[in-house]
């Protein structure tokens, strides 16, 4: 028997089938389980300590005692529920609680779910992104497209201010090309604007909307083959199909993220989400240098020059210092590696047989 204290915990009791509290205290007696009004003493309810149903301790959650009579009583003095009923509770603390106090053991269960996240993000999430991608209806590329253009018109690019003449000039190049892409040449639609912070650059979203900012085409000078090359490896992203790939890629990502932290947060779901629309302006190795082939065989095929592409790499090198090769840690080819492989591969397909 554990002997009687004195001791009571403050707290509120609430009558059976009575959604009315009053200030109480609980107090042990033997091995009997007292709950005594806070105002005159008087005892609510008792009961053989083994009746009462008593919750484990779960962070600073409140504690709850259930009386075989249908009357709880509630405290948040989890360390004074600790105290008077130790000899009864011992045993029966809560696994969260347990957990808590064994660091160890919640670094190890962190670094279960940080490795099943790694493996979801590895194996699962390109899975469901081919399986997506499959099963895709034509409407939702144009929806998912017409969104991001939306949000980027909103937040990054303005109106170009090419002349018309200019742009005239590579909308007829362009046109040239897309004759000679897969599907129908009115799939693909070339936009103009003035890039902002993302400078000069080029990029296709997944319903074949290809966006060229004035930034690219001034580095580009009276070039115009050379833009028609770049518009030329976009068709390919949209040939490939990796653009929509880079969008479900980003909305899984964001919801593994989401999975993973909980409720991040309307700040944070907002950056995860709208995120995505830049992530599409971004692709793997693979999908760079597929896109590359695919610029030389358009242009060829519209009796253009096959390796203008690789002049645009060569001015990043030369007027913005992008020297940098192909490491480990890089999403991208590094831009010497993949001017030699545009030649390489051009020089292939002139060595091929006619026909083939």
């Amino acid at each position: 028997m554990v002997s009687d204290t004195g001791e009571t915990v403050s707290g509120e009791w609430h009558a059976a089938r009575s959604n009315v509290s009053s200030a109480a205290r609980l107090k042990l007696g033997g091995t009997i389980l007292l709950v005594l009004d806070g105002k005159d003493g008087h005892t609510r309810t008792q009961a053989e300590i083994g009746s009462v149903e008593i919750s484990h301790r779960i962070g600073a959650i409140p504690r709850e005692l259930h009386f075989p009579d249908g009357s709880l009583f509630e405290t948040s003095d989890n360390d004074g529920i600790d105290r008077l009923l130790q000899g009864y509770i011992t045993k029966r603390s809560g696994l969260v609680n347990w957990l808590e106090q064994f660091r160890l053991r919640l670094v190890g269960i962190t670094l279960c779910a940080v490795l099943l996240a790694y493996g979801t993000y590895k194996l699962a999430l390109p899975a469901m992104v081919e399986v997506a991608v499959a099963v895709t209806p034509p409407i939702v590329p144009q929806i998912m497209s017409s969104s991001t253009l939306e949000a980027l018109d909103r937040t990054v690019f303005s109106e170009s201010a090419l002349p018309v003449e200019k742009q005239d000039r590579i909308r007829a190049e362009f046109a040239r090309i897309a004759t000679h892409a897969e599907g129908s040449p009115e799939t693909y639609k070339l936009n103009f604007r003035d890039g902002g912070y993302i400078g000069p650059n080029a990029f296709a979203l997944p319903d074949g909307t290809i966006v060229l900012t004035d930034e690219l085409v001034e580095l580009a000078g009276d070039d115009t083959q050379m833009i028609t090359g770049v518009l030329a490896h976009e068709i390919g992203h949209v040939e490939y199909e990796h653009s929509l790939r880079q969008l479900y890629r980003a909305a899984g990502v964001a919801g593994l993220v989401m999975l993973v932290a909980g409720d991040v947060g309307s700040a944070m779901e907002d950056i995860l989400t709208q995120g995505g629309g830049l992530l599409a302006l971004s692709h793997s190795r693979d999908a760079e240098h597929q896109a590359d082939r695919r610029s030389v065989e358009l242009m060829r095929a519209a009796g253009l020059d096959a390796t203008a592409i690789e002049r645009f790499f060569a001015i990043l090198e030369e007027k913005l210092g992008d020297k940098d090769g192909t490491t480990i840690i890089s999403t991208h080819p590094g831009t010497p590696e993949r001017r030699k492989a545009i030649l390489d591969y051009n020089a292939s397909l002139d060595s091929k047989p006619a026909g083939q």
